[in-house]
C-alpha cells in the first residue's frame, strides 16, 4: 500500500508530459490510489489504543489500574478497575474496527476500477490505483473519470463530451467539456501515442470551478481553463467515448481535496461534563487528603501502640509515610465518582435516540423516498437548546421548482387570474375558486337559480402543436397579443428563445426535451415555447427557433455568459435579414443601470411591475436588447478573440470586453417566475417562534422578495409592532439606522421596564431590555449594509438590534456573509444555533453553526454531505426540535443527574467508613460488589430511562411549544442541579452508612450471637443501596415502558441471584482463597433486624424526595406538570378546542431572483463545434397543495388560579396567539 501515500513536498506548479513517466516520477506525484482507512492488521491494535488513549478519562482510569497494581496502596483487586476498562477499550475498538473494515471496502472497490491506460501505443486494462500522474486514458460512456483529466479528445465532433457532476457537487444536470482545438484532433491511438505536450499549471487545490494552466507543444502554447477539465467522481454521459491526460491524482484530485474532515463539534452539556469532572477530581482529591492526614494522625496516636501485632507494610517507616499511601489507596477507592461507565452509557443513549430519528415514519418522505438521517450521534440533546436558526430561502422555505407566473411587456403588466366577473384572484391561496350560484328573483316572487360561474380556466395553447402540455398560464390576454403580432411581444419571446444555454432534444417528432442548467431558464425557454417561439436545435454556430410555425436560424455570434458577479447573460444574434442584435436578460439590479436614457419611463413604469413581482414573491428578470453595427461588432469580436487567448488576466479582460458591449441598451420588460412554498412551512415556523427559537432567513433575493416570503411564511405580521429596514450604504447610513431602530425599542423597553436602565438589564442575557420585547419587531437587512454591519466597530450593535427583534432577514447575502452571521451569534450569545440549508452555497453556514441540517432538495446533496442531520422537507424540523431534541435534551439530563447521584451515594460510604477504620483505606462492600456496581446492577435501568423516558407524550410536545424553553435556558441539567444531586447522593450515603452502622452496635442473631460482623455489615449496607437507588429511578422515571420494568426488577433480580451465588458453598469450594465468605448473605438476609434495617434507610432516604417532589408539584408545577394534568383531565371531560386565529398579511408563496446556477454553458456553446444531447430523463414534480394551518393550543381549566405566581403559568398563558 505503499502507492497510497500521499506526496510530503508542497508543490508551487506542476509541470506534466504526457507519455513520459520517467519525467513525471522524478516530481514524485501521487499515483492514484486514494486511502481513506486508518488501520491495517498490523497497525491496529498499537494505533487504536494510542487514539483512545488521547481520551483524558482512558487516561485516568489507565492510571489508577496502574496504581492498583502496587500493592502498598491498593485495597481493591486489580480486576476492579480492569474489567469495565478492558470492556469499553474493546466496544470502541469493534467499533472502529468495523467503520474502518468499511472504508478499507470502499477504498478496495474503487482502487481496483478498470481503466484504459495507453501504453506504448496499446490501450491495457489498468486497476484505478496504477494510474499515473502523465498517463492518457480512455473513458467510454457512462464510466465514472479515474482522475482530475485534461481532456484531449472525444467522439463528439471537435472534442466535446457531456458529463454529469453528481458525486462531485450534488448537480444532477448536464454540464459540457470541450478539449482544445490543437489536441481535438488526436482521435486514434497512434496519435495519442506521440503526443509529448507539456503542462504547466496550479497546484493541487479543492475549487472545484476554476483552473488555470497552459499546454505547451510544438513550440506554441495553449490556455487551459475549468471547461477543459474532467475531475475525478463525475460521469461520462451520451459521449461514445474521450481520451484525457492525467494532471492530478489520488488523494490531489479536486475531488479528495474537499473531502477534509468536517470540524468535529461538542455539545454544550459535553463541555459541562468536562469542567464537572474536574471539579470531581478536586473534589477527590481533597477527600483523600483529608483521609490521609487522619491516617497519618491515627497511626501517630493510636497506631503506634499496636506495633507488636499490626506492624506498618514493609518500607514504611513513619505516619507520614503512611498517610502517603493511604492518600493513593483513597484515590484509588473513590474514583468510582467518576466511573468508566458513564461514557459509555452516553453514547448508547445517544446512538439510542439517532436510532430513533432514523427510524421516525413521521419524518418520512414517501415522494422522495428520503428518510431522515442523523449523521452524527454527539449532537442529539444540543437539539433541545436551539434558541437560534438561520435558514436558506429557495429550496428550504420555498420547493425551487420553478413555474412562469407573470411578465411585463412594453409597459404592459401580463399574468392577473380573474374570474369571470372580473374580479382579481390569487392562484397562491389555499382555497381554489369554487362554483358559486347566482340567484335572480322569479315573476312567482322565489328566487331562479342562473347558470353556475366557474373557476379560471388556463390559456389554451391547441394551437401550437409543439406546447409542453405541462406548462400552464392564466392570462389569455398575452396569446391574444401574441397571435394579433404585438412586435414588443413577439421580440419578448424571441429574446427568451434565444437567450439561454438550454440544450435540446427531440425524442420523437414533436416530443422536445430541455436540460438547463437552472430550473429558472429552463421555465423561461418553456414559456417561449408554449407562445409559439420554440427553440428547436441549436449548433456552436446557429440557433434553431420555430416562430408561429415558421422555423427561422439565427446566427450565433457570442455568448456573454452569466455568472454571480455579472448576475446577466447576452448572446449576440444575426438574423436571417442580416441584423445583428444583443439579447440580455439578468437581475434588474444590474440591468436597468445599462438601459439607454430613452428608457426612462418605460422603466419607471416596469420598476412600479418589478415592485408588484416582488411584493408577491416572485423571482424577477429584466430583459433588453441592443442593436449593434457591423463595423463595431467586428471590431470587438476582434478584441474578444485577443483577449480570449491571452494566458493571464482572462476573465478580468472578459468582463471590460462584455461591459462595454452591455450598455444603451433598449428595455423590453420583464419576468417573474414562481417558486412555491414548501408544504408546513408557515406551520412550522409559527411553532417555531412561540418555542422562543428565533428564525434568520439569510437570502440571496432581493428585499422586496424575501420581504414577501416573510408575510408567507408569517414570520412578519401586520400585528408587528415594526418592520425595520436597513439599506445604507455606508457605514454612516448602516450605523445611523441601527440607532434609530434601537431608540424604537428602548421606548417600548423603558415602559415595561419601568424605567430601569437599558445597560442595567443588558448585563442579564435572560433579562435583557432589548429581548424582553423581542415579539413585537422584524428586521431586513440588504447584503451590501450587512457588509458594513459585520464589521468589527459595529457588529455588536447590528446584533444587539437583530437579537431584539423576532424575525431577522438578510437579504442579497453572500455564502461567506452567512457564516459571518451565524458565528457572530454564537461568539456573542453564547446561544445554541442551528444552520438549515439546500445547496452548495449553505455549507459554509451549516458547517459554522453548532447543528447543521441539510435538505435533499433541487439543488443536489452537497448541504447534506455537510450536515448533522438531513431529511427533505422544512416541516420535519420542528419535530427534529420539539420532539426528538426536546427527549434528547431531557433524558440526558434525567441520565446524568441520576448518574452522578447513584455513585455519590455508592463512593462517599467509603469515606464514612474511613473515620471508623483507621483510615486504613479498607473497602465497605467487598470487591465484587464494586466491580459489578455500575456494571451489572445498576447500569441497565438508568440506560433504560435514558432511552425511553418521555415526560409528555409527543402529540403535547407539538401542542405546547413552550416545552421546549427548560432546554434553551439549561435548567435542567447545570451546575446548580449537579450540586443538587451530589447533595442528595450525599445525603443518602451519610443515611447508607450511619442507620446500618447505628443498629450493628447492639444488635444481635436470633440465637443472640452478635449481629456485627464485617462482612455482615457489607450485605445490608450493599442490598440497602442497591434497593434505595433502584425505587429512585423508579421516581424519576416518567414513561414506563417493559423494557424499564424489565431492566429495574431485573437488576434487582440479578442483584439477589449474584449475591447468594458468590456466598455458596459450591464456588468456595472451587476457589477458596477468592469466595471466603461462604453462607453470609444467606445467613445475613435470613435475620429480620436486617430487613427493618433496610426498609427503614429505604424510607428515610427516599421519602424526603417524595416530599418535595410532592409540594414542588402542588406549589410551583412546571409546564409540563400541568400538561400532564391536563392530558389526564381531558379523558374524563369533552376536549376543548381553542383555535389560533389566521392573522397577518397573505401572500403569495414563492420566492425571489433567478439564475440558481454559477456558469452557464456560453463558452462552450460559441466553440464552434456541434452540440447534441442524448436522451436524459427529466424529473417533474407536480406542485403540492399546502394544507390550512390550524393549530391548536390546549390549557388547563382553571389552572392559572393555582399557578399563577409560577413561570409555568406565565409560559402557558403566551401558548395563546
Amino acid at each position: 500500500m505503499e502507492r497510497c501515500a500521499a506526496r510530503r513536498v508542497p508543490e508551487e506548479e506542476r509541470r506534466v508530459r504526457a507519455n513520459a513517466q520517467e519525467y513525471n516520477e522524478k516530481f514524485q506525484y501521487a499515483s492514484n490510489c486514494i486511502k481513506t482507512s486508518k488501520y491495517n492488521i498490523v497497525t491496529f491494535l498499537p494505533v487504536n489504543l494510542f487514539e483512545q488513549f488521547q481520551e483524558v478519562a482512558n487516561t485516568y482510569f489507565l492510571f489508577l489500574l496502574i496504581l492498583q497494581l502496587i500493592p502498598q496502596i491498593s485495597s481493591l483487586s486489580w480486576f476492579t478497575t480492569i474489567v469495565p476498562l478492558v470492556l469499553v477499550l474493546t466496544i470502541t475498538a469493534v467499533k472502529d474496527a468495523t467503520d474502518d473494515y468499511f472504508r478499507h471496502k470502499s477504498d478496495n472497490q474503487v482502487n481496483n476500477r478498470q481503466s484504459q491506460v495507453l501504453i506504448g501505443g496499446v490501450l491495457r486494462q489498468e486497476q484505478w490505483m496504477n494510474v499515473r500522474v502523465g498517463d492518457i486514458i480512455k473513458l467510454e460512456n457512462n464510466q465514472f473519470v479515474a482522475a482530475d483529466l485534461l481532456l484531449l479528445s472525444s467522439s463528439e465532433p471537435h472534442g466535446l463530451c457531456y458529463i454529469e457532476t453528481a458525486e462531485l457537487d450534488g448537480e444532477t444536470n448536464m454540464k459540457v467539456r470541450q478539449a482544445i482545438p490543437v489536441t481535438a484532433e488526436l482521435g486514434d491511438t497512434s496519435q495519442l501515442a506521440h503526443f509529448d505536450g507539456e503542462v504547466i499549471c496550479e497546484p493541487p487545490n479543492n475549487k472545484l470551478d476554476k483552473f488555470g494552466g497552459t499546454l505547451y507543444w510544438k513550440e506554441n502554447k495553449y490556455s487551459l481553463s475549468n471547461q477543459n477539465m474532467l475531475l475525478r467522481g463525475c460521469v461520462l454521459r451520451n459521449t461514445e467515448w474521450c481520451f484525457g491526460l492525467v494532471i492530478f491524482a489520488g488523494p490531489d484530485t479536486k475531488l479528495m481535496q474537499n473531502s477534509g474532515r468536517t470540524k468535529f463539534k461538542r455539545t454544550s452539556i459535553d463541555r459541562l461534563m468536562n469542567t464537572l469532572v474536574l471539579w470531581i477530581f478536586g473534589f477527590l482529591v481533597c477527600m483523600g487528603v483529608i483521609l490521609a492526614i487522619g491516617n497519618a494522625i491515627w497511626e501517630h496516636e493510636v497506631g503506634v501502640c499496636f506495633q507488636i501485632y499490626l506492624p506498618w507494610d514493609e518500607g514504611v517507616h513513619s505516619a507520614f509515610f503512611s498517610g502517603f499511601l493511604s492518600f493513593w489507596s483513597y484515590i484509588i477507592i473513590l474514583n468510582t465518582v467518576v466511573p468508566i461507565s458513564l461514557y459509555v452509557s452516553v453514547e448508547v443513549i445517544r446512538l439510542g435516540h439517532s436510532y430513533f430519528i432514523n427510524w421516525d415514519k413521521k419524518m418520512y418522505c414517501a415522494k422522495r423516498r428520503t428518510p431522515a438521517e442523523a449523521r452524527t450521534t454527539t449532537l442529539n440533546e444540543e437539539l433541545g437548546q436551539v434558541e437560534y436558526i438561520f435558514s436558506d430561502k429557495t429550496g428550504t422555505l420555498t420547493q425551487n421548482i420553478m413555474v412562469f407566473s407573470k411578465c411585463s411587456v412594453n409597459g404592459h403588466s401580463y399574468g392577473d387570474v380573474q374570474d369571470m366577473l372580473g374580479h382579481k384572484a390569487e392562484l397562491g391561496e389555499v382555497r381554489v375558486l369554487s362554483v358559486r350560484c347566482l340567484s335572480t328573483p322569479s315573476a312567482t316572487g322565489g328566487v331562479t337559480p342562473t347558470l353556475p360561474l366557474q373557476r379560471p380556466q388556463p390559456v389554451d395553447f391547441s394551437f401550437n402543436p409543439l406546447a409542453d402540455p405541462q406548462f400552464q398560464f392564466w392570462d389569455p390576454s398575452l396569446l391574444e397579443a401574441v397571435k394579433l403580432g404585438d412586435l414588443h411581444v413577439h421580440e419578448f419571446f424571441r429574446l427568451l428563445s434565444l437567450c439561454h444555454t438550454v440544450m435540446s432534444e427531440e425524442k420523437s417528432e414533436g416530443e422536445l426535451l430541455y436540460k438547463a442548467q437552472s430550473p429558472d431558464e429552463g421555465a423561461l425557454v418553456t414559456a417561449a415555447r408554449n407562445f409559439g417561439f420554440v427553440f428547436r436545435s441549436r449548433t456552436p454556430k446557429t440557433i434553431t427557433v420555430h416562430e408561429l410555425g415558421q422555423a427561422i436560424t439565427y446566427q450565433l455570434l457570442a455568448i456573454l455568459d452569466f455568472n454571480n458577479i455579472r448576475k446577466r447573460m447576452s448572446v449576440i444574434v444575426r438574423s436571417p435579414e442580416g441584423k445583428i442584435r444583443l439579447y440580455c436578460k439578468g437581475a434588474d439590479t444590474i440591468l436597468l443601470e445599462r438601459l439607454h436614457p430613452v428608457n426612462q419611463d418605460l422603466s419607471s413604469i416596469t420598476t412600479d411591475h418589478l415592485n408588484e413581482y416582488a411584493g408577491e414573491g416572485l423571482r424577477t428578470l429584466v430583459l433588453a436588447y441592443k442593436d449593434l453595427e457591423e463595423s463595431y461588432y467586428k471590431d470587438w469580436s476582434e478584441r474578444l478573440r485577443r483577449v480570449g487567448s491571452a494566458p493571464e488576466a482572462r476573465e478580468d479582460h472578459l468582463a471590460r470586453l462584455y461591459d462595454e458591449v452591455e450598455h444603451d441598451m433598449m428595455l423590453l420588460g420583464a419576468t417573474a417566475i414562481e417558486d412555491k412554498l414548501q408544504q408546513g412551512v408557515p406551520e412550522t415556523i409559527a411553532i417555531l417562534t412561540l418555542a422562543n427559537i428565533k428564525i434568520w432567513v439569510l437570502t440571496g433575493d432581493k428585499q422586496e422578495t424575501a420581504v414577501n416570503i416573510g408575510y408567507s411564511c408569517k414570520m412578519l405580521t401586520d400585528d408587528m409592532t415594526e418592520v425595520f429596514v436597513v439599506t445604507g450604504h455606508t457605514v454612516l447610513e448602516v450605523r445611523e439606522e441601527l440607532r434609530k431602530a434601537r431608540e424604537k425599542i428602548m421606548d417600548a423597553s423603558r415602559s415595561v421596564c419601568n424605567g430601569f436602565s437599558y445597560q442595567e438589564k443588558l448585563s442579564s442575557k435572560l433579562t435583557s431590555v432589548l429581548e424582553a420585547i423581542a415579539g413585537e419587531y422584524a428586521l431586513v437587512i440588504n447584503g451590501h449594509s450587512l457588509a458594513h454591519a459585520l464589521e468589527a466597530d459595529m457588529e455588536v450593535e447590528f446584533l444587539e438590534t437583530a437579537c431584539a427583534c423576532k424575525a431577522v432577514i438578510c437579504c442579497r447575502v453572500t455564502p461567506l456573509q452567512k457564516a459571518q452571521v451565524v458565528e457572530l451569534v454564537k461568539k456573542y450569545k453564547k446561544a445554541v444555533t442551528l444552520a438549515i440549508g439546500d445547496g452548495a452555497n449553505d455549507v459554509s453556514m451549516i458547517k459554522t453553526a453548532h447543528i447543521g441540517v441539510g435538505i435533499s432538495g433541487q439543488e443536489g446533496i452537497q448541504a447534506v454531505l455537510a450536515s448533522d442531520y438531513s431529511f427533505s422537507q422544512f416541516k420535519f424540523l420542528q419535530r427534529l426540535l420539539l420532539v426528538h431534541g426536546r427527549w434528547s435534551y431531557l433524558r440526558m439530563c434525567k441520565f446524568l443527574c441520576y448518574f452522578f447521584y447513584k455513585n455519590f451515594a455508592f463512593t462517599m460510604v467509603h469515606f464514612w467508613f474511613g473515620f471508623f477504620c483507621g483510615f486504613s483505606a479498607q473497602t465497605v462492600y467487598d470487591q465484587y460488589f464494586i466491580t459489578l456496581y455500575n456494571i451489572v446492577y445498576t447500569s441497565l435501568p438508568v440506560l433504560a430511562m435514558g432511552v425511553f423516558d418521555q415526560d409528555v407524550p409527543e402529540q403535547r410536545s407539538m401542542e405546547y411549544p413552550k416545552l421546549y424553553e427548560p432546554g434553551q435556558l439549561n435548567l435542567l441539567f447545570n451546575k446548580r442541579e449537579f450540586f443538587i444531586c451530589i447533595a442528595q447522593g450525599i445525603y443518602t450515603s451519610i443515611l447508607m452508612f450511619f442507620i446500618p452502622y447505628g443498629v450493628f452496635a447492639d444488635a444481635t442473631r436470633d440465637d443472640g450471637a452478635q449481629l456485627a460482623d464485617y462482612q455482615s455489615f457489607a450485605v445490608t449496607v450493599a442490598t440497602s443501596l442497591v434497593i434505595v437507588v433502584s425505587v429512585q429511578i423508579g421516581l424519576d422515571t416518567g414513561f414506563w415502558t417493559a423494557i424499564n420494568h424489565f431492566f429495574i426488577w431485573g437488576s434487582l433480580a440479578a442483584y439477589f441471584a449474584i449475591l447468594f451465588t458468590m456466598h455458596s458453598d459450591g464456588l468456595f469450594r472451587m476457589f477458596p482463597n477468592q469466595f471466603r465468605f461462604m453462607g453470609n448473605a444467606q445467613n445475613t438476609l435470613a435475620q429480620p433486624t436486617v430487613w427493618l434495617t433496610i426498609a427503614l434507610t429505604t424510607v428515610v432516604c427516599i421519602v424526603p424526595v417524595v416530599a418535595f417532589r410532592f409540594l414542588k408539584l402542588d406549589l410551583k408545577p412546571e409546564l409540563s406538570d400541568t400538561v400532564r394534568y391536563t392530558q389526564l383531565v381531558r379523558k374524563k371531560q369533552k376536549t376543548q378546542h381553542r383555535c389560533m386565529r389566521h392573522a397577518g398579511r397573505m401572500g403569495s408563496r414563492r420566492s425571489g431572483y433567478a439564475f440558481s446556477h454559477q456558469e452557464g454553458f456560453g463558452e462552450l456553446i460559441m466553440s464552434g463545434k456541434n452540440m447534441r444531447l442524448s436522451s436524459l430523463a427529466l424529473s417533474s414534480f407536480a406542485p403540492r397543495p399546502s394544507t390550512n394551518w390550524i393549530d391548536t393550543l390546549w390549557k388547563k381549566k382553571g389552572c392559572e388560579g393555582s399557578s399563577a405566581g409560577s413561570p409555568s403559568s406565565a409560559a402557558d398563558k403566551t401558548l395563546r396567539v
